[in-house]
């Protein structure tokens, strides 16, 4: 069974649309147009070649204009220009793998480059470029995770059901773009904090479990839709990017298996569920607003649970 989720014009008039990113342009001091050991570099031109962009950390959304963008500071062609959909090769002489994006906050199709790689973007991601990620871990590939009951996983499969697409999105950016779209994001910040875990939960599970496959054959973990929980790149707010901070290191279990809990907006939508197996949003908020933290909101609603 999958989450009863709110009607989302309810959800969406809370919606900002502020979207955190790793690093502003402004404290990334060690920007220089130098591709230096350990970076992260972009070329404006194909064969490494052009103007170069170099980072040392993460960044979810370029920015389209200046002053404010992140732009090439290299010598040569293409010097000054936003990056955002500008660059046609890359050279990663950091430790770790370095994955491009299509999308911001890590979405869409992607092209990895191995720790010392160096070569153009391919066809679908030059000149198409909107984000970059420094994976932590060799990225996993397929219809495989990297994670397990203890592990989160680095990322997770979305099918986009408009878009009759599979995109593998970083777990982290994944959860931060579904609760503002479950919870209300003016509720109280426990309420929120038990939606993060039971977000983070429920997407946990389905990333371990899933054998699910789209009408033209694709592997995936989880609808984009009702069906499973809403995901919407670019929703994420401040209050519920709090509530998924403030609770990352936070696994739910039972039995020593991740929960793969169940949530809708009222215990009335709820009662068709075993008891002990899902939550009422609006419930979260009225215990909330009462005073009970997040741990006791998710132990009245889920038996059995162990939350460490």
């Amino acid at each position: 069974m999958t989450p009863r989720l709110f009607a989302a014009g309810a959800a969406m008039a809370a919606l900002g649309g502020t979207v955190l990113i790793s690093a502003s342009p402004a404290s990334a001091a060690s920007r220089d147009g130098v591709c230096d050991d350990g970076e992260f570099c972009y070329y404006f031109n194909s064969d490494n070649q052009g103007s170069i962009s170099d980072f040392t950390d993460s960044v979810a959304d370029y920015g389209t204009a200046q002053p404010s963008c992140y732009d090439f500071k290299g010598a040569g062609a293409g010097k000054g220009q936003c990056i955002k959909n500008q660059a046609a090769s890359a050279w990663n002489r950091s430790s770790k793998t370095v994955r491009v994006y299509f999308n911001s906050n890590y979405g869409g199709t992607y092209q990895d480059f191995a720790a010392g790689a160096k070569g153009n973007l391919n066809s679908s991601l030059k000149n198409q470029n909107a984000s970059h990620q420094f994976l932590s871990s060799t990225p996993p590939t397929g219809c495989t995770t990297d994670g397990t009951d203890s592990k989160l996983p680095t990322t997770i499969l979305v099918y986009r059901v408009s878009l009759n697409r599979v995109d593998r999105v970083g777990f982290e950016t994944y959860v931060k773009n579904v609760l503002p779209n479950e919870w209300i994001t003016s509720w109280p910040a426990e309420s929120l904090k038990a939606g993060a875990v039971a977000v983070k939960s429920y997407g946990w599970y389905w990333a371990l479990h899933s054998t699910r496959k789209t009408p033209g054959g694709a592997c995936f973990d989880v609808y984009d839709t009702t069906s499973s929980q809403v995901y919407k790149p670019g929703s994420a707010v401040a209050s519920t990017n709090s509530a998924v901070d403030a609770t990352w290191g936070t696994r739910m279990t039972r039995s020593g298996k991740i929960l793969q809990a169940h949530y809708c907006s009222t215990t009335t939508a709820c009662g068709g569920w075993v008891t002990g197996d899902w939550m009422s949003q609006y419930g979260s908020r009225d215990k909330a607003s009462a005073g009970q933290s997040y741990s006791t909101i998710l132990k009245y609603y889920y038996s059995g649970i162990v939350l460490d």
